[in-house]
């Protein structure tokens, strides 16, 4: 990272949620180990150029997203930290990619609407469809954020049924739908709109992995179009090959 001398960074995004940043890739990637130390604000204020104010923040972010923990009088280590792999394949469902921690799993319905879709899920979907906002969790901490469109003639009551089972599959087999399989997905990363960052209890500057699937009937009727966003450095998204003939 090129040393910060200002507030401010060219873009006018924050030192301290540059240097964070650049932390929490040190610690994602393993460059510090789980119960490594990080270097001391001094080092790390002449590494980015920065006051130790500036390094502090960064510094606190991360604590506040469970990365790091401070110990008293020793300096601040990373903290012991599992990535959940969430398997995307032909049938893709996070309870399955939890395996025996679905147990600490929950979910929680945002919003719901029947609405007009954007063009693009219009145009997979029709022009009326139920949209759920959602935020799933384990052991309490939210591990993503989805936003699911589903037509309106296949799911009419389905956010009763969510409300009710706190799950989409559970909540499609209530309404007569008994399977239904992944047609693609497409994985971006971005930072975390602020939104994201309260939904997902995220520090400014958090990167989120974007999954935007299409979910079809065995028989191949598109039944959903969805939106999740999972925190980097707690969900790594794990895309099943197919084998070709």
């Amino acid at each position: 990272m090129n040393a910060v001398t200002a507030n401010e960074g060219p873009s006018g995004y924050a030192a301290w949620r540059l240097i964070a940043e650049e932390l929490r890739v040190d610690v994602t990637d393993g460059r510090i180990p789980v119960g490594g130390r990080l270097p001391s604000e001094a080092e790390l204020a002449e590494r980015f150029a920065v006051n130790r104010h500036t390094v502090r923040r960064a510094v606190a972010a991360l604590a506040a997203e469970g990365l790091v923990e401070a110990r008293r009088g020793s300096g601040t280590f990373v903290a012991p930290h599992t990535l959940v792999t969430h398997r995307i394949g032909t049938r893709t469902r996070m309870t399955d990619s939890l395996g025996p921690r679905s147990g600490d799993a929950s979910a929680r319905l945002l919003e719901t609407a029947i609405e007009v879709p954007p063009p693009d899920v219009a145009a997979v979907l029709g022009e009326q469809v139920v949209r759920l906002e959602v935020v799933r969790s384990l052991s309490g901490r939210p591990i993503s954020r989805g936003t699911h469109w589903f037509g309106l003639g296949r799911a009419p009551d389905l956010a009763a049924h969510f409300r009710r089972t706190g799950s989409i599959t559970r909540s499609l087999e209530a309404g007569g739908i008994d399977d239904y399989v992944r047609v693609s997905t497409t994985i971006s990363a971005r930072h975390a709109t602020a939104d994201e960052l309260s939904d997902l209890e995220l520090s400014p500057g958090a990167v989120v992995l974007v999954a935007r699937a299409l979910d079809a009937l065995p028989g191949g009727e598109p039944l959903s179009v969805g939106y999740t966003r999972f925190p980097a450095h707690l969900v790594e998204l794990d895309v099943e090959h197919v084998p070709t003939a």
